[in-house]
């Protein structure tokens, strides 16, 4: 990153800033900011970065020269940094009235080094090497809300950047590397928007770029939409969000990244809760999640929005609630010709005897007894299983579902083992029917790009393998929508 890219990059951050600048929460800018538009200071000259350069004993990073020969220190690096320092105020952590945080990192490090838990021996070393980091680092930041910027010279690429790291002690993620200043900047620059959302030319081009990835992905394109979708989702873009989940999702993803929580964030994503597919794509995911969750009481999306969220959340989360609770309620899996196509397949599977086998498993886990307690120091839960009573399904021996027609009811885990076998059958050749009518989709609304309320069926969901996700994606779309 040289000078002639800093400058414009730096001018249209300053912009921005200052054009979205928030009395109630940011500092009041200076008289020079405002007047010149510029976050930042005049240019460091050449000797200035040559006594800094000698001061410290040694050769500044590129990018970090190249960002001083702009300017010479700058105000606002994003939300949590105040100030970046100058070429004179440039010092090593060990040297700095921040040196506390090596302190704190070395008796961490000290502590992890006594520890036996070979299952924490991974995570101890990395403590211990983020102590020594820390003991290197350049201190690049001045103030802050509790996060600092550092540069490693022990640790320089074949292009001569040195290893910048964030370190906030709030994040809970220790010290986050970045391959130089400069990309540590962008992310920086990249969080601004997310959280300030400030109108401007940037704002419009993840705009567009986020429509012609939707096109794009329609047109039964993968990986090029999907890699827009991420970068205008870190720049704090919703509609990328609520693509990109979709695109992830069909590609079974892992559940972090494309989890229904990551997008029910009713603290950081209100829009979402309020687009007119959440009720009819995503809500039908929310309690799916909550009934396959790994513990009957512990958290899921469901519960927590219940207990936490707004009041009208809650209220439409009860509203959909009585709607399930009705005998006749259906899934609808979209538009009119397309959700007959699929009900036709679901309904099917269902009737077939395996399906109704009972599942011990879930009963066990739904009647096991769930205790937090503390071993060694450590919180641990407690499982006590209750004992079991299961009513098992007697299956015909005409029936082909695989299960024998003498199941009896002090094993009906083996029975619902071989009826699972016979599921996974039945679903594996169900998979030819639902790609076929996966052609009369469209969708409901223009955010629309895939019918990801199939995954709220059990079956479904299981049909779907993470290949047959991407086949699906990859089929051209109708872009009009049914709304």
């Amino acid at each position: 990153m040289n000078r002639e890219q800093w400058r414009p990059f730096l001018q249209q951050w300053s912009e921005e800033w200052i054009d979205g600048h928030d009395p109630e929460k940011d500092a009041e800018l200076d008289e020079a900011v405002v007047r010149d538009r510029w976050l930042g200071f005049a240019p460091a000259s050449e000797e200035e970065i040559a006594a800094a350069e000698a001061r410290l004993g040694r050769t500044l990073p590129v990018s970090l020269r190249e960002f001083l020969a702009v300017t010479n220190g700058w105000r606002d690096a994003g939300c949590f940094i105040y100030r970046l320092a100058g070429t004179a105020e440039l010092e090593w952590l060990t040297d700095s009235d921040r040196s506390y945080l090596i302190e704190i990192y070395d008796e961490l490090a000290e502590g992890d080094a006594e520890s036996e838990d070979e299952e924490e021996e991974e995570e101890d070393a990395d403590v211990i090497n983020e102590a020594a980091v820390l003991r290197r680092s350049l201190l690049v930041s001045l103030d802050g809300d509790a996060a600092d910027i550092l540069l490693d010279p022990g640790d320089v690429n074949e292009r001569g950047e040195w290893t910048a790291y964030w370190l906030a002690s709030w994040s809970g993620n220790g010290l986050e590397p970045f391959d130089s200043f400069y990309e540590l900047m962008y992310d920086q620059y990249k969080s601004f928007h997310a959280l300030r959302k400030p109108e401007g030319e940037t704002k419009d081009r993840w705009d567009e770029k986020v429509e012609e990835a939707r096109l794009a992905a329609l047109k039964g394109e993968i990986d090029g939409p999907l890699k827009a979708l991420t970068e205008a989702e870190e720049f704090g873009n919703e509609r990328a969000l609520l693509l990109r989940f979709q695109m992830l999702t069909m590609l079974g993803v892992g559940q972090h990244e494309a989890g229904i929580s990551h997008v029910v964030n009713y603290a950081h994503h209100p829009g979402i809760l309020q687009h007119p597919l959440f009720e009819d794509e995503l809500m039908p995911l929310v309690f799916e999640e909550d009934r396959t969750r790994d513990l009957p009481h512990g958290w899921s999306t469901l519960r927590f929005s219940k207990e936490n969220g707004p009041e009208w959340l809650r209220s439409l989360i009860a509203d959909h609630e009585a709607r399930r609770a009705a005998p006749d309620f259906q899934l609808s899996f979209g538009n009119p010709e397309f959700n007959a196509a699929v009900h036709h397949i679901t309904d099917r599977l269902a009737a077939d005897p395996a399906f109704q086998v009972p599942d011990p498993y879930e009963e066990q886990r739904r009647n096991a007894t769930y205790e937090e307690a503390w071993v060694d120091g450590q919180p641990v839960m407690r499982v006590e299983i209750s004992t079991l009573t299961v009513s098992t399904v007697l299956v015909s021996e005409e029936s082909e579902d695989g299960v024998p027609a003498d199941v009896e009811a002090h094993d009906p885990f083996g029975a619902y083992d071989r009826a699972r076998e016979r599921q996974r059958q039945l679903i594996d050749a169900a998979w030819p029917e639902l790609k076929e009518a996966i052609r009369l989709w469209r969708p409901l609304h223009e955010d629309h790009i895939a019918p990801v309320v199939l995954f709220a069926d059990p079956a479904l969901a299981e049909m779907i393998t993470g290949e047959r996700g991407r086949e699906i994606l990859s089929m051209g779309r109708e872009v009009r929508s049914e709304h």
